[in-house]
């Protein structure tokens, strides 16, 4: 009967496989015959949409076909297609619709530099706003003409940091948090334990914060033919600006709608009457698919472009239970074995867009990427961050890169533990616990570490501090002294950390490839093979990873995913916000070299 019963559920099982797969098959069928063909025409406008927070890298969900078209464009996508554009013929002119951008200076700049270069190339770059915010608006600076959508505004109302703190509302239903801080300048526990923010989060945040607004000021009054008092005192006394009003200050160049404007373009291209269909356009995900990715290679030799893009966890399913989207220490050895093995790659770039994580996970992720750095030459390349556990990693490095407005350094631990006895006294909670250990239960959420408990917690924190310290003193041929002079939880902008030895050059991902080449003693005439890790996959092999029992899951769960993007758009969780979720998950201590702070230009 036993037998019976398991080839009856043997037989259900391979059933739904068959089930499964044939309408999947029928999809990616269906896809590839409808999809559209990568033959781009001989001349055309590439249009390319930015918004968002611009992620580092792509989502995986983003790989499949019925998913791809609408899914938005990385950083990396973004500044290796518009290199491809700078060069390539048949790309006539660059449209760029922009619109929510909620970014980090850094990415704007480097992005701006993008733009500068399709410039420089004798093509013509059009930004086209329709309610555009300060962020929008800095980065559309960069293009030739500026046109904002007909009815449209603008709303240039300055920049601000804001911190939330949760200390009283907490304690009133009896939350509390016990701290270690090292040091001073690493604020990422205020929140939890004050009241209103520290003498030094507001020095170090009103020092980024006036370093970004003076490049705002003074890049988009240059670009735009003004003094900086002048967009100074629209950004002071009107913010809100109308699509009319904005072209008579000189903050745009012509005001039409979406299809007006790209009907001119096409019959700029065509040298016809428009019709129905933008034929002259090209999207920037068809660009993407059409070229040789992510650059055309005239040569053997490679270089492999490692990304470390979001927090620092020991493992994935850390990550899947709160820390956000970011990166594990295995996903890194993986990407290194593979780099490592492959012959043609003859040296290593770290992409670094990360506020740091756990500490443990940073110094492991350090030891592997120092081991690398002895087989190939490695350059580190900082992105919007690349900041406390961020840092850690990017240490390996021969050269470091920093964008100037990139966020930095932030050398330091913290932290926290959540208390809940007040809010068990008021629920009438009980608990009986059995242990064997006299510390066994001094880690729990449920009282408060007792005095030899918090002096081994705080004595751990310093440790992890001091090791710290004495990596960046090795790395950077610096003294400790010197180094804890500029640490302590301090932030820097790329820029300032220069002065202070924490990073070697000014640079974007090119300069950071350029210095690579060159280290490695590649053949500087020729330009090398990028190969990119995390490697991408492709639709099929993203389906087909794992379990085939889950792959009905694993599209249900990334339509799902699209869906809710598309009604119910969001800006990803901060960091800081991931890292205080999965702390109130576990409710135990935790040790992190996570910079506290964030600038996003809005």
């Amino acid at each position: 009967m036993n037998k019976l019963l398991n080839t009856k559920k043997g037989c259900r099982s391979k059933s739904c496989l068959v089930i499964t797969l044939v309408p999947v098959l029928l999809v990616a069928l269906l896809c590839l015959v409808l999809r559209p063909s990568h033959a781009l025409p001989d001349r055309f406008v590439l249009n390319i949409k930015l918004s968002g927070d611009l992620s580092e890298i792509r989502d995986e969900q983003s790989s499949l076909p019925f998913l791809s078209s609408s899914a938005p464009l990385s950083l990396q996508d973004l500044l290796f297609i518009l290199d491809n554009a700078a060069s390539d013929k048949r790309v006539s002119e660059v449209l760029l619709e922009i619109g929510g951008l909620h970014t980090s200076p850094s990415k704007i700049s480097e992005l701006r530099s993008a733009i500068e270069k399709v410039r420089s190339k004798g093509k013509k770059v059009t930004a086209f706003l329709s309610s555009a915010e300060d962020s929008d608006y800095l980065l559309a600076t960069a293009c030739d003409s500026l046109v904002i959508e007909r009815g449209g505004y603008l709303l240039l109302d300055g920049l601000k940091a804001e911190t939330l703190f949760y200390t009283s509302p907490l304690a009133k239903i009896g939350v509390t948090f016990q701290a270690a801080q090292w040091k001073q300048y690493k604020s990422g526990i205020e929140p939890f334990v004050r009241t209103g923010a520290s003498r030094e989060y507001v020095e170090q945040i009103g020092t980024l914060l006036a370093e970004v607004y003076d490049d705002y000021l003074g890049y988009a009054s240059k670009r735009r033919g003004m003094s900086r008092d002048s967009l100074s005192g629209i950004i002071d006394r009107i913010a809100l600006v109308s699509a009319s009003r904005a072209k008579s200050l000189g903050l745009v160049d012509g005001v039409a709608s979406s299809w007006e404007l790209k009907r001119a373009f096409n019959r700029k291209i065509t040298g016809k009457k428009p019709t129905g269909e933008n034929d002259a356009l090209v999207s920037g995900a068809e660009y993407r698919a059409a070229v040789e990715w992510p650059q055309k290679s005239d040569g053997d030799e490679r270089i492999a472009l490692i990304t470390l893009s979001g927090p620092i966890v020991n493992s994935a399913e850390e990550s899947a239970l709160g820390m956000g989207e970011g990166v594990d220490v295995a996903s890194l050895r993986r990407s290194l074995e593979r780099a490592l093995d492959e012959k043609k790659v003859k040296a290593l770039v770290l992409r670094i867009d990360s506020p740091g994580g756990d500490a443990l996970a940073s110094a492991e992720m350090l030891q592997m990427l120092d081991s690398a750095a002895v087989k190939k030459p490695l350059v580190v390349s900082m992105s919007g961050v690349a900041a406390s556990g961020g840092y850690m990693a990017a240490l390996a490095g021969k050269t470091l890169f920093a964008s100037p407005l990139t966020i930095t350094g932030s050398i330091g631990v913290y932290s926290l533990k959540p208390e809940i006895s007040g809010l068990v006294a008021k629920t009438g909670l009980s608990r009986q616990v059995v242990t064997r250990g006299r510390l066994a239960d001094a880690n729990t959420p449920f009282k408060p570490l007792d005095t030899e408990a918090y002096k081994k917690f705080v004595t751990a924190s310093g440790e992890i501090y001091d090791d710290f310290v004495g990596k960046v003193a090795v790395s950077r041929k610096m003294d400790v002294t010197a180094v804890d002079a500029v640490a302590g939880g301090r932030v820097w902008s790329g820029s300032r950390a220069l002065k202070a030895g924490l990073v070697d050059r000014t640079g974007g991902l090119f300069d950071a490839i350029h210095a690579a080449k060159l280290l490695a003693k590649m053949d500087m005439s020729k330009t090398p093979g990028i190969m990119l890790f995390p490697e991408e996959k492709s639709w099929l092999e993203m389906l087909f990873q794992g379990n085939q029992a889950d792959l009905a899951g694993r599209i249900s769960a990334a339509l799902k995913k699209q869906l809710m993007q598309e009604l119910f758009p969001v800006r990803k969780l901060s960091s800081m916000a991931a890292f205080y979720e999965r702390l109130m998950i576990s409710g135990r201590v935790r040790m992190m070299a996570m910079m506290p702070e964030e600038i996003v230009i809005e």
